[in-house]
């Protein structure tokens, strides 16, 4: 057990080295809102630190409240985002001292716990990987902050490997059963679980998300001009929005230019394309004659394997990722390009589904069979049915520790300024299954 506790402690001190690079700026920037989608960064800090308040010391270590008053302030379903910069937030100084001893105290649980204690928040430590991925994904919202600042210099990167060609474009999944969810993954949200079994027909599905060459192409076709592509609540959104191209891009003498962190830069064809709602990613796939896969046949493709007739952790197997493998826990600060990652693929042939940018995917954010909360209704429960999408797979700027085959992600259909993209599937003909 004490390799457990050493991991867990290695975990809880790289993601919050994270934040803190995240917000290592001027206090003007951390407390301004740059969009009335997200929050002040400050905001995220000290939340990131009232949450393992909240659910470290209290519910599992039973310590008493250290700061019970802020608790209404970073309640992320009382406030919504937009309101977030007119409650009375802890400054920078105040929001690092704060999460400095709250984090002092969370080691002291972690040395004391019993990970073997039968309660199911203690358990194997799950609340430890409960605020450990809770901060990951608020600092990827915190670069999802830092993009619509466009203040240059504030995001390092780094280098990718190569791409490379790539054929068939599409692979082949069989029609039959797989197993969807877990029961088994000990860090996994209740939104992946149970695992069930789901009977498929069969389908194709892109080898490669959709690449800025091809989305360039359905733009260039008139694809945001033609309402065939789009559904009606799309068309109105496109009508509404006056999107003509992904979040960030511009035309330029010709050539198509983006913003990346601040940074002006030709749209590099190679990359995944990101930045795109599933308004967008409905409208090319059907351009394209295709559809977007369901959440059923993205988890099959990605994570199933036919031949151990067994869920795999990642496309490749049960292995960590590795530089070698995905783009993941913001290597560079951009998707690499397509073909790089050969030994990432999964059983069925698929690349690059974890890492790059979250996938769009056809399916409502609904509940597994067998749904149950836990250890709180306002993570899941409440966000299931028609107004949310659901995403998968994970962007370059997802930590490994909240990436796998199964876990869910989910967002508004109007969404772009996440990090996401998105790739096509077909059904297969009577001849083809």
């Amino acid at each position: 057990m004490n390799d457990v506790k050493e991991r867990i402690a290695a975990e809880l001190a790289a993601v919050r080295g994270r934040s803190l690079t995240y917000t290592d700026a001027e206090d003007d920037l951390l407390l301004r809102q740059h969009s009335a989608l997200m929050s002040p960064l400050v905001w995220d800090l000290a939340h990131v630190g009232n949450y393992e308040e909240l659910w470290v010391l209290r519910e599992a270590g039973g310590i008493t409240p250290l700061r019970p008053e802020i608790d209404d302030i970073y309640d992320a379903f009382k406030h919504p985002r937009r309101d977030r910069p007119s409650l009375p937030i802890l400054g920078p100084a105040e929001a690092r001292r704060y999460i400095s001893g709250v984090r002092g105290r969370v080691l002291d649980v972690l040395d004391a716990i019993d990970l073997e204690d039968p309660d199911p928040l203690r358990r194997g430590g799950f609340v430890f990987g409960l605020v450990i991925q809770h901060e990951h994904q608020h600092d990827e919202t915190m670069l999802a902050t830092l993009q619509l600042s466009r203040q240059p210099g504030l995001v390092r990167d780094g280098q990718l490997p190569p791409g490379r060609a790539v054929e068939p474009e599409e692979v082949f999944v069989p029609a039959g059963p797989f197993v969807m969810g877990t029961d088994t993954l000990p860090w996994a949200y209740d939104n992946e679980r149970p695992a069930h079994r789901v009977e498929l027909p069969a389908y194709w599905i892109d080898r490669l998300p959709v690449g800025n060459a091809a989305y360039i192409a359905f733009i260039e076709d008139g694809g945001y001009d033609d309402p065939r592509w789009w559904s009606a609540e799309g068309w109105r959104w496109r009508q509404e929005s006056r999107a003509f191209a992904p979040l960030f891009w511009t035309r330029e003498g010709g050539a198509w230019w983006r913003n990346r962190f601040g940074r002006m830069e030709p749209v590099p064809v190679d990359e995944p394309v990101q930045h795109v709602c599933w308004y967008e990613a409905d409208a090319y796939a059907r351009w394209a004659g295709k559809r977007l896969p369901t959440e059923a046949e993205w988890e099959k493709a990605c994570g199933w394997d036919p031949e151990a007739e067994r869920s795999r952790r990642y496309p490749w197997g049960d292995e960590d990722p590795g530089p070698g493998r995905a783009n993941l826990g913001h290597r560079a600060a951009r998707p690499a390009p397509l073909g790089a990652y050969p030994a990432g693929a999964s059983a069925y042939g698929a690349e690059q589904m974890i890492g790059e940018v979250w996938e769009w995917t056809d399916s409502w954010f609904l509940p597994h069979p067998g749904f149950r909360s836990f250890p709180y209704r306002e993570y899941s429960e409440v966000f299931f049915g028609s107004d949310y999408r659901v995403l998968r797979g994970g962007s370059w700027a997802a930590d490994p520790a909240v990436v796998r085959t199964t876990f869910r992600n989910w967002d508004y259909p109007i969404r772009r300024q996440i990090f996401s993209g998105f790739r096509c599937a077909r059904s297969a003909s009577p001849e083809q299954a």
